[in-house]
């Protein structure tokens, strides 16, 4: 394909991609609003974004198999439909609970997207040049990121919060059309194909029970009580019953055996520590800004912009650098040691740090952030077998999805433990009359407004936020240690210059004059006298002279 022919293809893809983005982050900066307008609790912040990413993370992997298995633009089209239909009914929720339902639809559509976009990409772009067209989606990606939350709070101020899960239906609408127009790939060849619906449903089961413990312990029961062994126990039970059926299926959801390649298993090592980074910070970000600064919620999503900007900037310039000189072992290492000295600055945060120091933090985190996403599914599209494409590249994001999904909730309650703490102690430091109303406006537990606040029990609630926030990054830094760890040791393989679907005409191609070679040679051994005649049958033409002897080499090489 063209240069041309590729950004025509992509097009659609790409603005799939920002729809998908748009809709999860325009509601990061009125979250906060939201929850305090249907009178929830920490808790209930807490799931209404690991709901999503839950729904992500389960349905991640059967995307990926799907796409091994069906019509790839198809499947891209459906989860965007769902993705964007998930988003409409958010805008209509009456209290947490129905906002969490719809927003789990959101996350079976965002499991589509995530997956999809990437192996679709692999198909048309060999691994070298993916690098500059992967700038790309770090463009969308850093624009949809930016411009969500702030988008997100102008809306919210003008119109309110519902139209924030409206307004990415017209520009939906317009990518299906989009996709449906530039998207040519090959026919998906018709087999028989077998769903590992048992392996789907273990694995399923078994991840969700455990996000479900580490989002309920510490709120409706403690760490160490009978309720969390008995769900630790479910989960483990489900997911040694789910690696059990894997051996067996002939079409896992997870190929057990991709995790003897090393590239793979690194990556998901440090994917998983990667995805805590990337949803903990945009998370916990926007409730430091309002909760911990007293800022609006489009001010709030003004004030993420230096880390949009950092991943922005390093995703586009160093996927350029990749696909001119190939050289990538560097780059990644470069930005996971970027992600530790970021997440350690972070970890410093008070509800007084200067906001110019903070921006120039995010900004340090996002870099690093930009440098290691796209081109961890880079190395590993690079390194497995073709079949396993799709599977893979679900897996990668899979993988960090969950450290996402796991990361949010424990250290979501890690904060509503020390914001609990600190505000129970800092109600004891006040007037009485003070007491009385603090106890008043901050005793049910939910999430207040803090600019309705009277001044004391304002920075009461703000010094509670700056110190929880601050802790949250803290417990982060081994994180980010495990993701440089596992980036330093990745194997510095060589980026291939064939498309995927490249790959899979060259391996189809080596499979039948593999099978056409056996074939001679079979009819070699049957029939010595007949040379000539098994060559010809074969497809190759074989001149044999009757006085000259032939080795078998001349036959096979004919042949092939």
């Amino acid at each position: 394909m063209t240069h041309r022919q590729v950004l025509e293809a992509l097009s659609g893809l790409l603005l799939g991609m920002f729809v998908s983005i748009l809709a999860g982050t325009v509601v990061s900066t009125s979250l906060p609003l939201i929850i305090s307008d249907l009178d929830g609790n920490q808790s209930a912040y807490t799931w209404v974004v690991t709901g999503t990413l839950l729904a992500t993370t389960v349905s991640t992997p059967l995307w990926g198999k799907f796409a091994d298995l069906f019509n790839r633009k198809l499947l891209i089209q459906l989860a965007l439909g769902v993705f964007v239909l998930g988003s409409a009914l958010a805008g209509f929720s009456q209290d947490t609970n129905t906002l969490i339902i719809f927003r789990v639809l959101q996350g079976l559509g965002a499991g589509g997207m995530a997956a999809l976009s990437q192996i679709i990409m692999a198909d048309i772009i060999s691994p070298r040049d993916r690098g500059k067209y992967a700038g790309l989606f770090g463009a969308v990606m850093a624009v949809g990121t930016v411009g969500g939350p702030l988008l997100g709070g102008v809306v919210t101020d003008a119109f309110g919060w519902r139209w924030n899960f409206f307004i990415a239906l017209p520009v939906a609408i317009a990518a299906i059309t989009l996709l449906q127009l530039t998207l040519h790939l090959p026919k998906h060849p018709k087999r028989k194909v077998h769903i590992d619906y048992l392996g789907a449903v273990l694995i399923a089961g078994g991840v969700s029970m455990l996000m479900i413990w580490v989002t309920l312990a510490g709120n409706q029961f403690e760490w160490a009580s009978l309720a969390s062994f008995l769900m630790v126990a479910g989960s483990a039970v489900l997911l040694i019953a789910a690696v059990l059926v894997e051996f067996k299926s002939p079409e896992p959801i997870i190929p057990l055996s991709m995790f003897k390649n090393r590239t793979f298993t690194l990556a998901v090592v440090a994917s998983i520590s990667v995805g805590v980074s990337m949803f903990g910070t945009s998370v916990f970000l926007a409730q430091y800004m309002q909760l911990a600064r007293g800022a609006t919620p489009t001010e709030s999503g003004l004030l993420t912009i230096p880390m949009m900007a950092g991943l922005l900037i390093s995703s586009t310039f160093f996927g350029m650098v990749i696909s001119r000189t190939g050289k990538w072992k560097a780059i990644m290492v470069s930005g996971a040691v970027l992600a530790v000295i970021g997440t350690v600055l972070l970890s410093t945060l008070t509800y007084e740090t200067n906001l110019v120091l903070v921006g120039i933090y995010m900004a340090i985190l996002g870099a690093g952030l930009g440098m290691l996403m796209q081109n961890l599914v880079l190395v590993v599209q690079n390194s497995i077998e073709i079949k396993n494409l799709g599977v893979a590249t679900s897996a990668v994001t899979f993988f960090r999805s969950l450290g996402g999904t796991v990361g949010v909730s424990v250290l979501g309650s890690v904060l509503g433990t020390i914001v609990a703490s600190e505000v129970k102690d800092g109600i004891g430091a006040l007037a009485p009359a003070d007491q009385a109303a603090a106890a008043a406006a901050l005793g049910s537990g939910t999430i207040p407004r803090v600019s309705e606040l009277p001044d004391a029990i304002a920075a009461l609630v703000e010094s509670a936020y700056g110190v929880g926030v601050g802790s949250v990054f803290l417990y982060s830094v081994p994180l980010a240690l495990i993701t440089l760890l596992g980036v330093i040791f990745l194997p510095n393989a060589k980026l291939g210059r064939q498309n995927a679907v490249q790959r899979k005409e060259a391996a189809g191609t080596a499979a039948a004059s593999a099978a056409a070679s056996q074939e001679t040679r079979r009819d070699e051994e049957n029939a010595p006298g007949e040379l000539a005649m098994a060559a010809t049958a074969t497809g190759a033409v074989a001149m044999v002279d009757p006085i000259t002897p032939a080795g078998p080499a001349d036959g096979e090489h004919q042949a092939k």
